[in-house]
């Protein structure tokens, strides 16, 4: 149907939405042989959780299957991983065998992803040991509490209090805060609840393909939906979890979807996607925020890559770019 260009100007909302034909998207022959089968399987949808008791046991499920990856992870990465607590929340400090010596002075500060219901436990520092073992620095990952038990804020709270107690002994300038998916949303998050309680923001961030918004709002959400193979669409299980972690609170407020705060002020921060990737949009949408408010950030977008899949597939080369670039971009910004 055409709709009269005034009707298009005068009221954008009477556009129609885009109809396409079936087609087939080929894998592309411009990645890596390992990030090429790892792109080639079809999603597979989950089964969305109904109760609380599903969710644990959903969680768990996965969880268990991550936990097995880590020894060899940590041995190829020659980096070694303890369990401690800060502030009263349960951390894991992860070492690489050899600091960078531009780093000694220097510390990360991980928020893991997971949708806020998954990667609880030792698999918190999954992401952490890439990076550690990657970038020559120490990590400190925050295993924060998460629902069916913990709703927000208590992800939030967790992340702030450990960062207060870090930032006791280590200078904020010197000290750093990344995480993927909805640890980049609660990455975000926090710099922005640290700037509403006034205590010093962290030298750069890292948001990898964040979770900035738990609606479905973006272009990609739309476009990119089936074609990523890791999220494959908004509805079902990742809109369960939204809501899980919300728990009743509006999904636009700033400190669960931070594209809609005031992202003025922050740090410099590096943003990194994927062509094929749900979140792309999300991702887009806050580089953007970033830059109008006056603040550097770099946007790194990976040819053929769904959502967090340079954390996901971590024997691709492109998963030690990922690092290494993000590495890079903490030597630039964090004080020496």
């Amino acid at each position: 149907m055409m709709v009269p260009l005034w009707t298009a100007l005068c009221w954008p909302q009477a556009l129609p939405p885009r109809s396409l034909a079936a087609r087939e998207v080929p894998v592309p022959e411009t990645v890596s042989p390992v990030l090429r089968e790892a792109i080639a399987p079809a999603w597979n949808p989950p089964v969305v959780p109904r109760n609380a008791d599903e969710w644990r046991a959903f969680a768990r499920q996965r969880d268990e299957v991550r936990a097995k990856q880590l020894p060899e992870l940590r041995e190829r990465l020659g980096v070694r991983v303890e369990e401690t607590k800060i502030a009263g929340v349960r951390v894991y400090r992860v070492r690489p065998a050899s600091i960078a010596p531009v780093n000694r002075e220097r510390l990360l500060v991980h928020l893991h992803g997971g949708a806020y219901v998954f990667s609880g436990g030792e698999t918190a520092a999954y992401e952490a040991i890439l990076m550690a073992g990657h970038g020559g620095i120490e990590v400190l990952s925050v295993d924060y509490r998460m629902p069916p038990d913990a709703p927000f804020p208590a992800a939030l709270d967790d992340a702030v209090a450990v960062w207060r107690e870090v930032i006791r002994k280590n200078p904020a300038a010197k000290t750093g805060m990344f995480g993927t998916s909805a640890g980049g949303g609660l990455t975000l998050a926090t710099v922005l609840k640290l700037k509403e309680l006034k205590v010093p923001l962290p030298g750069a961030l890292m948001a990898g393909t964040p979770w900035s918004d738990l609606t479905k709002t973006g272009d990609t959400y739309f476009t990119n939906e089936m074609i990523d193979n890791v999220l494959g669409t908004n509805d079902g299980m990742l809109d369960g979890a939204a809501r899980l972690y919300a728990n009743g609170r509006d999904l636009k407020d700033p400190l669960l979807s931070p594209v809609y705060g005031d992202l003025s002020g922050f740090p410099p921060a590096l943003l990194l996607s994927g062509t094929r990737d749900l979140f792309l949009s999300n991702t887009v949408r806050t580089h953007r925020k970033l830059r109008d408010g006056g603040g550097t950030a770099d946007l790194v977008v990976y040819e053929g890559q769904s959502h967090g899949q340079y954390m996901i597939v971590n024997r691709a080369p492109e998963s030690a770019e990922a690092f290494r670039e993000t590495a890079r971009f903490f030597d630039k910004h964090l004080k020496r």
